[in-house]
């Protein structure tokens, strides 16, 4: 017998029509004969609603308290479409996190899954015969017995999670897209839908712009090698289609040089001008904004003619710019830099593909196209399977096209 766990993102329980729908996808499983856990978001806009009511409470809430107050939507959602699946003849019954249990760290709004009892899952859906309907983005501190919340978009990594815990045959990711797709429909009409992508690619795609999964959910796929399924909860439950595999590279017959094409526009670069290039400067500029909770990207060191100072450019999230701007004006001292320049109206544009491993000139392709097209790279990364520039915002798009086309994913 399949086991299977389907989790429903917020724009798919956005309102009882779309729970009764998400129900009927549910049912379909149970009818082919599957045993299925589910895990649910909040309705879309909800956790919103709930952040905004703890700031008009205070400026200065408390974090503990906010946890307690925005796992209030799951539990909502959960015991929604419980209802909804015992209406049509499902035998259901909702679980919060900490009744799992579902064991996490102690940071608040942002904790770590430490642990599943599985077992116990497993048990309610033989022994009881019934879905199990489970609060994602939420659990219990081992340390605290508190109410917890993983972040946003942790309702992916519960569902994850509670898949490699009951072991299932795979994770179904339900949301408002049919799969993933080579790049953003929205800004490359013949972008494709991909039958297939390798954990990595897709690892890659999520933190360079992609949104359809979280980060964390991805790294934990991959980790406890839970093959996952995107597809969309909109199209008629009775004949849906197939979406999106993410599995290990092995599992993909033909590779294709570049994968998909990923881009985001939140982004802003920081250079630090004539550093002092000695040992732990890199660990002086980098651990305060670390501690800070502020992540860094794209990090470009280059040697002054003077040879004893060095120039270091690296990005941030738009959001953490003045921030990180504060920090290393504070650490100014300790770093020993002559001047900071920082600048936002920057996107990072990027090209995926395991077949980069495999293949030469990959990188040199797009830039001779970026170049015909009038494109400036302000900064260059590589890796193994990921080619990222930052290029000015205004060329978000036309790069985006470029690249798309020059690799051929134009082509169906």
């Amino acid at each position: 017998m399949a086991r299977l766990v389907m989790k429903f993102g917020g724009t798919s329980v956005a309102g009882m029509d779309r729970i009764r729908n998400a129900a009927r996808h549910v049912k379909r499983e149970v009818d082919a004969g599957a045993q299925v856990a589910v895990v649910v978001s909040a309705m879309a806009g909800k956790t919103d609603e709930l952040v905004a009511l703890c700031r008009d409470a205070s400026p200065h809430f408390d974090r503990r308290e906010y946890d307690s107050v925005v796992a209030s939507g799951e539990q909502v959602t959960a015991g929604l479409l419980a209802i909804a699946l015992q209406s049509i003849g499902v035998a259901a019954r909702s679980w919060q996190g900490w009744q799992i249990p579902i064991l996490t760290t102690q940071t608040p709004g942002a904790a770590r899954i430490s642990g599943i009892d599985g077992e116990r899952i497993v048990a309610n859906l033989v022994a009881r015969n019934e879905v199990a309907v489970i609060a994602g983005f939420q659990g219990l501190s081992k340390g605290t017995g508190r109410v917890t919340t993983l972040g946003r978009g942790g309702s992916d990594t519960s569902a994850v999670a509670v898949a490699a815990a009951i072991k299932a045959d795979r994770c179904d990711i339900y949301t408002d897209v049919d799969g993933i797709y080579t790049t953003d429909p929205r800004v490359v009409p013949k972008a494709r839908r991909l039958d297939r992508v390798a954990y990595e690619e897709m690892l890659e795609m999520a933190s360079l712009g992609a949104k359809v999964m979280q980060v964390r959910s991805v790294e934990l796929a991959m980790l406890k090698k839970v093959k996952t399924v995107v597809r969309s909860s909109f199209e008629n439950p009775d004949s849906p289609r197939s979406g999106t595999l993410i599995c290990d590279e092995e599992d993909i017959v033909e590779q294709q040089v570049v994968t998909g094409i990923a881009f985001s526009r939140d982004e802003a670069q920081i250079t630090l001008r004539r550093v002092a290039d000695r040992p732990g400067v890199a660990a002086a500029i980098f651990s305060p904004l670390a501690e800070a909770g502020i992540n860094v990207d794209m990090i470009v060191q280059v040697a002054s003619d003077d040879t004893v100072t060095t120039d270091i450019t690296f990005t941030v999230g738009s959001g953490d710019f003045d921030r990180a701007k504060a920090i290393l004006e504070k650490t100014k001292a300790q770093i020993g830099y002559a001047a900071l320049q920082g600048a936002g109206g920057v996107a990072k544009v990027s090209a995926i593909g395991i077949g980069m491993r495999s293949h030469s000139g990959v990188a040199a392709i797009a830039f001779q196209a970026l170049s015909e097209k009038g494109i400036n790279i302000r900064a260059i990364t590589t890796s193994e399977i990921k080619i990222s520039v930052l290029i000015d915002t205004a060329y978000t798009e036309l790069a985006v096209r470029t690249l798309h086309a020059i690799y051929g994913l134009d082509e169906a």
